[in-house]
């Protein structure tokens, strides 16, 4: 193999792999766009209040909302004191943060 073969050779493969590396960089970048949306849904204070309401939606069609029971059907719709001081401990952190920003 002569050297101008070898050194054409390695030019080709070099070319192969800044093509990979542009794919790559390409394919990065896509997922950290996605990443970025995640994070703002994660994050976001929509979700927070909405995580809210579906517990207390939950409470109100008669489910437990407090760790000890969550999920356990209350006894004939009755009122759980543990689950009323959980929300109430999550309605006045919310109005908390609100107040601070």
């Amino acid at each position: 193999m002569k050297l101008t073969e070898a050194l054409m050779e390695m030019e080709q493969r070099l070319e192969d792999m800044l093509k990979e590396i542009r794919d790559l960089k390409m394919h990065v970048y896509a997922l950290e766009q996605q990443n970025e949306l995640l994070l703002a849904r994660v994050y976001n204070n929509e979700t927070e209040d909405r995580g809210y309401n579906n517990l207390q939606k939950l409470y109100k069609e008669g489910f437990h909302i407090c760790p000890a029971q969550f999920g356990g059907i209350r006894s004939e719709g009755k009122d759980c004191l543990f689950c009323l001081g959980f929300l109430k401990k999550q309605f006045s952190v919310d109005t908390t943060r609100e107040g601070s920003k």
